[in-house]
């Protein structure tokens, strides 16, 4: 049985189930609530299953010389970097009234608990599930504190090695079953060489009772719909209003129409993944029908002949006989009828024919 995992109430993820898509809004709302609301919808549009943030406590997530630290970047909302998180920070009520946003149009609402604090925030203002950003993802004392809380878990695993993973699924799995892992290369924008898409099958033989994921930061959809191709379960991609604005996320985020296109895309190759039984199907019948190709006498076969290979072939025939499969079954046969060359073969026509069954 493939694993599977209610990430959100009544929603589950792997096995045959569809890719659950989380839209990262992260912090690309620019500190406005206006355009966090407006960005909750654009998701719930465009199809996505989730729109995430990230919650920072930030005297929990940096020491004060951090937050000191002088930030110059073109995309500094301050002079210092705790200025610059504090402008991107929301409040606890603003969270509150996020989430209650995103109720009311039907979308899930999630954060990333940047710290243990946060964490403890977000249990408290009862989010589905919890993401683990890969900054956190080696950060033992924090995975041990999130699992306990009992709630799924989504984590991140960039900038880590295998060998770390295996460490994170050994402290989450006793403690939480409940979890999947996202494969994840943490550059912003991310090359496709960079991407290793390769790493989902490994996370699907080293982790056979998860499901895992995908989070990108690649420009484009192409290579998230090859990973849910690859069997991701769970899709998650920053997206932002305009790729100009000001912020280091924009640039590897997808604006509303690509994120429409690539919610249609999943979508669509999902139904494409189909089954793993390879058979002639309905929609073929036609065709084959038409052009389907049947044992033809290649030589006028008199009544109680025994079938020798020299005496048969293969064309389209009218109307439809033994299938070219067949061929070498019908060699040592006995005909009951007079056939003419080049008339179909049909199997009334053979002596104690058993028709096979097509699996």
């Amino acid at each position: 049985m493939p694993p599977e995992l209610e990430l959100c109430p009544g929603r589950w993820v792997g096995g045959s189930r569809p890719c659950f898509i989380i839209a990262e809004i992260g912090q690309n709302h620019q500190g406005d609530l206006g355009i966090a609301k407006q960005m909750i919808r654009m998701a719930k549009e465009c199809g996505a299953d989730c729109a995430k943030f990230q919650k920072s406590e930030l005297e929990h997530k940096f020491n004060k010389k951090a937050l000191e630290r002088p930030y110059t970047s073109k995309h500094s909302w301050g002079k210092t970097y705790g200025e610059h998180k504090r402008h991107l920070e929301f409040s606890h009520d603003q969270y509150r009234e996020l989430k209650k946003y995103a109720e009311e149009i039907g979308i899930f609402f999630t954060a990333s608990g940047m710290d243990e604090m946060a964490v403890e925030f977000l249990h408290e203002l009862d989010v589905p599930f919890f993401k683990v950003g890969s900054g956190d993802t080696n950060n033992f004392l924090y995975l041990e504190k999130t699992a306990k809380k009992g709630r799924p878990m989504v984590i991140s695993s960039g900038m880590q090695s295998m060998k770390t993973m295996r460490q994170v699924y050994q402290t989450v799995k006793p403690i939480n079953p409940n979890f999947c892992i996202l494969q994840c290369t943490s550059a912003y924008p991310l090359q496709p060489e960079d991407v290793n898409l390769r790493v989902i099958s490994e996370y699907q033989s080293a982790f056979p009772d998860i499901p895992i994921g995908y989070s990108g930061h690649e420009t484009g959809i192409a290579i998230s719909v090859a990973a849910v191709a690859l069997g991701a379960k769970v899709l998650e991609r920053h997206v932002t209003l305009d790729k100009t604005w000001k912020g280091s996320d924009h640039q590897a985020s997808l604006e509303p129409s690509e994120l429409a296109e690539l919610v249609r895309a999943v979508r669509t190759v999902e139904k494409a993944l189909g089954s793993p039984i390879k058979q002639l199907l309905p929609c073929e019948m036609a065709c084959n029908e038409k052009l389907g190709k049947s044992v033809v006498a290649k030589v006028t076969i008199p009544e109680g002949t025994v079938l020798t290979l020299d005496m048969l072939t293969v064309k389209v025939g009218e109307p439809k006989g033994c299938p070219p499969e067949d061929i070498f079954d019908l060699v040592g046969k006995k005909v009951k009828v007079h056939i003419e060359e080049d008339e179909t073969i049909t199997e009334d026509a053979i002596e104690n024919h058993v028709k096979k069954v097509k699996c």
